[in-house]
């Protein structure tokens, strides 16, 4: 006997361990339940404490378990489920909607035991996420929905909603011609600009907005208008622009700015992403802070995963004292051992070229990748 899932079989050995797991579930939820719900926010409460009872109740005799299999929407799932992974939630191709899954929490890390403290459920029609992290010190919890509605997140006492960001709700268009001869003038193609959803303010012709997406999600916004001002959309999530080209890099560029990170595509080089925001003043004299105290560069320990699996780290930031006291802070937390470091070449008898997207100005794509290919150990 086998039971039919979306496009797939489910031996009876399986099911009957699949079975088995909703009945302890049942059991562990009976006990649970109150405990749990008096707990969460009141604007969280009412919908986990429902799914929950309502799980308890289901029926979780395999020929239920198929038919809840099969009416839940896989399109609705996919949706959560790539919501979910800007957030450090990821759940991979076997988890089923309606099931209570423990998780990693990406805010508390599990705390000094690591231990699986995030609890996640999709309702069993896929419309509805929901999650909490049972950990005193954290209790990051939250609800995201299949359709455009808001987010609801809580840390500690706090709650917060927010819209899932599009393109529509920014007010972004397509880049118009003033701004598409602003970069042709830097040597930076219509195509490139293209493939990285480079573009600019609704109503305003002059102002550059590079959307930052992770997993083809929009995850933030960075504006920059042609006089050199920058300013964030607000929710924007502190990571690197372009973290989906170095999803399975061995080698990965890291630049100062967004600009430079097209440059680098122009001339050949894809495995690139830019910090999201500017470099400091100086080397900080002390001590690497725990992880959770390192405001300064979120962005590295937000993109770890991603990080972690290269064994060389190109670092291309500007010649100029915050570009490389950037180069050093960037260094100290990747690990000396692994970081190259640009040397841009002279521009005449008493400069250097300041980043990359001067260097492709003035010298060409071939000169850019190769000057990037010779980087030297940190």
């Amino acid at each position: 006997m086998k039971f039919k899932t979306e496009g797939a079989s489910m031996p009876i050995l399986q099911s009957q361990f699949v079975w088995r797991s909703l009945e302890l579930n049942k059991l562990l939820c009976s006990k649970l339940t109150l405990r749990a719900c008096a707990a969460l926010p009141r604007r969280l409460d009412r919908v986990w404490s429902h799914s929950i009872v309502h799980a308890c109740k289901m029926s979780t005799r395999p020929e239920n378990l198929d038919l809840f299999v099969k009416n839940s929407d896989t399109a609705k799932v996919k949706i959560l489920k790539q919501k979910m992974e800007p957030l450090g939630i990821n759940l991979d191709d076997s988890y089923l909607p309606g099931k209570y899954q423990n998780l990693y929490c990406p805010k508390c890390k599990g705390g000094q035991s690591v231990e699986r403290s995030l609890s996640f459920h999709i309702i069993p029609d896929g419309t509805l996420a929901m999650w909490r992290c049972f950990r005193t010190a954290c209790g990051w919890a939250g609800q995201a929905f299949a359709d455009d509605r808001e987010f609801h997140l809580r840390v500690g006492e706090n709650v917060k909603s927010y819209r899932q960001m599009t393109e529509k709700s920014l007010g972004l268009e397509p880049l118009g011609p003033e701004l598409i001869a602003y970069f042709n003038d830097r040597l930076i193609s219509e195509k490139t600009l293209k493939r990285n959803a480079v573009m600019q303010m609704s109503g305003n012709q002059t102002i550059i907005a590079f959307t930052y997406k992770q997993n083809g999600v929009l995850v933030g916004c960075k504006y920059r208008t042609m006089e050199k001002r920058f300013w964030q959309e607000k929710g924007t999530d502190k990571t690197l622009y372009g973290i989906d080209d170095i999803s399975d890099a061995a080698e990965i560029i890291i630049v100062e700015g967004e600009i430079d990170k097209l440059s680098l595509e122009e001339a050949g080089l894809q495995n690139c992403v830019s910090v999201p925001g500017g470099a400091p003043g100086k080397v900080s004299s002390k001590e690497l802070p725990p992880i959770e105290k390192d405001t300064a560069y979120p962005y590295i320990w937000k993109c770890r995963e991603y990080l972690d699996k290269a064994a060389c780290i190109i670092l291309a930031t500007d010649n100029d004292p915050p570009g490389q006291a950037l180069a050093a802070e960037l260094t100290r937390r990747l690990g000396r051992e692994r970081c190259c470091q640009v040397h841009w070449p002279k521009k005449d008898a008493l400069n250097s070229f300041k980043d990359a997207n001067e260097v492709l100005k003035y010298l060409g794509p071939a000169a850019l990748k190769s000057i990037i290919e010779n980087a030297k150990l940190h």
